[in-house]
C-alpha cells in the first residue's frame, strides 16, 4: 500500500520526535553553520571593494550557482566574470538567466559601496558579448571612486532579502499599493508588471503550475535540478550553493534514506510525487503576480533585467512579503515553448521580452541561502 503525502509526512514528523530523544537528535537538529557564514561576515573586510563584493555575493541568482568571479588585481576596480563551470546548459541553454543574476550581484556591490561613499561605475562586456553563449571574456569592468551622492535606501534589505518558495497565506491580499511600492523599486528601465486581480492571479497560477510540471516531467530538465539538491547539513556545508534541502525533516528522510537523489528521479517514489505535489501547492498560493519586460533582450538588457529585480526584490523586504521567482515558464527549452509563448502574449502584448516573473504574498520567515566565501569568488587571490 502507498502511503499518502499527508500520512507520510505526519510519520517522519513522528519520527523527527523520537529521534530528536535518541542519538540521532544531535544529527537531525544541526544547521549549515558554515555554509552561512558568509552573511554574517559580510561588511568585514579592509578593502573598500572586497566589503562591497561581500555583500554582492548574498545576491539572488538561477538555481543559487553562485557564478561570479572576480579579479582585484587593478587599484580600486573590479572585474566580473562568470564560470563557465555553474551554467545551466538545460534550463537556461542560452545563459540567459545567469546573465540576470550578474546583474543582481553587481547591483548589489553598487549598493554597498554606496553606503561607503563609493561611486562604481560600470562598463559592460568591454570585450563583447555572445548572445547564444556566456564565455570567459570579462563580464563587467567596475571602478570605483569617491562621491557624495546619498546612499540608497534599499541596502538596509540586503541582509534581510529572501527567496520566500514555501506556502503563501491565502487569506491575506497583497494590495495594489504595496505592489506599487515595490515596482518602483526598479530604476534601471525595465518595464513592471503586476496584478492582484483575482482571475488574471487564478490563470497566472495554472500557467506557473503547469510550467513547474513541463521542467519536472522533462528528465534531462529535471536531473539538471537534482545533480544540485544538497540534502543535509554535511553536503549544504561541503558545497554551499545548489539547492538546500536542510532542516530536521530533511536529515531525517536523508537518514531513513527516504529522500536522495537517485528516489527523486523515480517517477513512482514518494520523493518525486510528493516534490510535485508539494511545489505546485506552493505556486497555486500565489496572491499577486510582478513581470519585467525589456523592450530587446541584448546581454546588456539581461543585465539592467538583474539589477531592476534585486531592487524589487529588496523592496518587497522592505514591506515585508515574500517573493519568489517564476522561471520556469520563462525557460528556453523546446518542450516549455507553448508556456513561454502564452505568458508573453499575457505579459508582454506590446512586444519585448519578459526577464522575469514572480509570486508574491505573505509567508513564514525562512533562512538565509547557503553561499560559498567570498574568497573562493577571487581569481587571483
Amino acid at each position: 500500500m502507498t502511503l499518502s503525502r499527508r500520512k507520510s509526512i505526519a510519520l517522519i514528523g513522528g519520527g523527527i520526535v523520537l529521534a530528536a530523544g535518541s542519538g540521532l537528535g544531535f544529527e537531525i537538529t544541526r544547521k549549515p553553520h558554515v555554509a552561512m557564514a558568509p552573511w554574517a561576515q559580510a561588511g568585514s573586510y579592509d578593502d573598500p571593494r572586497m566589503r562591497a563584493l561581500s555583500y554582492a555575493i548574498l545576491a539572488p541568482n538561477p538555481h543559487n550557482r553562485q557564478p561570479w568571479q572576480v579579479d582585484l588585481s587593478q587599484p580600486d576596480t573590479v572585474v566580473l566574470y562568470v564560470d563557465t563551470s555553474r551554467l545551466l546548459p538545460h534550463t537556461d541553454p542560452f545563459n540567459r538567466q545567469i546573465t540576470i543574476g550578474l546583474g543582481c550581484f553587481l547591483e548589489v556591490m553598487r549598493l554597498a559601496a554606496l553606503e561607503e561613499g563609493l561611486l562604481v561605475e560600470t562598463d559592460l562586456f568591454p570585450e563583447g558579448a555572445d548572445a547564444m553563449a556566456l564565455d570567459t571574456r570579462p563580464v563587467a569592468i567596475c571602478r570605483f571612486s569617491a562621491t557624495d551622492a546619498a546612499p540608497d535606501p534599499l541596502f538596509a534589505q540586503v541582509l534581510h532579502r529572501r527567496t520566500l518558495k514555501e506556502l503563501y497565506d491565502t487569506s491575506r491580499p497583497v494590495s495594489r499599493s504595496a505592489l506599487g511600492r515595490i515596482a518602483q523599486g526598479a530604476s534601471h528601465g525595465t518595464r513592471v508588471g503586476v496584478t492582484n486581480d483575482a482571475a488574471q492571479v487564478a490563470a497566472l497560477r495554472d500557467l506557473s503550475a503547469e510550467a513547474f510540471r513541463i521542467e519536472f516531467r522533462t528528465r534531462r530538465t529535471l536531473k539538471e535540478s537534482v545533480d544540485l539538491f544538497r540534502i543535509g547539513h554535511r553536503e549544504v556545508n561541503a558545497n554551499p550553493d545548489g539547492i538546500d534541502f536542510s532542516g530536521p525533516m530533511f536529515e531525517m528522510l536523508r537518514l531513513t534514506g527516504l529522500f536522495s537523489r537517485e528516489r527523486a528521479m523515480d517517477p513512482d517514489d514518494f520523493s518525486y510525487t510528493s516534490a510535485e505535489e508539494m511545489v505546485v501547492a506552493n505556486v497555486m498560493s500565489g496572491m499577486a503576480h510582478l513581470w519585467q519586460v525589456t523592450a530587446t533582450n541584448t546581454r546588456e538588457d539581461q543585465i539592467r533585467a538583474g539589477r531592476d529585480w534585486v531592487r524589487i526584490n529588496l523592496a518587497a523586504t522592505a514591506e515585508g512579503i515574500g517573493l519568489q521567482p517564476l522561471s520556469q515558464g520563462l525557460q528556453e527549452f523546446p518542450e516549455m515553448s507553448e508556456i513561454y509563448a502564452t505568458l508573453h502574449e499575457v505579459l508582454a502584448p506590446e512586444g519585448g521580452t519578459v526577464q522575469m516573473w514572480c509570486r508574491l504574498g505573505y509567508g513564514p520567515e525562512v533562512p538565509a541561502s547557503p553561499r560559498w566565501p567570498l574568497e573562493t569568488k577571487l581569481t587571483n587571490a
